[in-house]
């Protein structure tokens, strides 16, 4: 891959974060408690309990896919690439998402399949 490109699938991981670590301030700023509580429980399904932390990873990142929101897999992407899940597995999962969701999904796999290299550019870079 050359350096130009690699730098700028770089960039779109740091752009994805700062994005959406900027607006999660914003709309936790209002102090909404219902929000708090929906962002609170959000954290908290992730966490070891029967299923270990990268099955729910690989479960958000899958109904993330079938659902259609490319930032939510950006996220659960990003959290797989950092719990050490590797791109067999990740692909496995999306895999799944794409029958279970159809073809629709396709557009929202190419995303991902771009994102993922965008992550491991950035580590290859870092």
């Amino acid at each position: 891959m050359n350096e130009k490109k690699q730098k700028n699938m770089s960039n779109s991981v740091k752009d994805f974060n700062a994005y959406r670590s900027k607006m999660n301030d914003k709309i936790l700023a209002d102090n909404n408690k219902i929000i708090k509580r929906i962002f609170n429980l959000d954290t908290n399904a992730y966490t070891q309990g029967a299923l270990d932390v990268k099955t729910k990873e690989l479960l958000g990142l899958v109904a993330s896919a079938v659902l259609r929101c490319d930032d939510c897999v950006k996220y659960h992407l990003e959290t797989s690439y950092g719990l050490g899940l590797n791109k067999e597995e990740v692909v496995e999962a999306l895999s799944i998402a794409t029958l279970v969701g159809g073809t629709i999904v396709i557009p929202h796999l190419r995303r991902a399949y771009e994102y993922w290299d965008a992550l491991e550019s950035q580590s290859e870079s870092s």
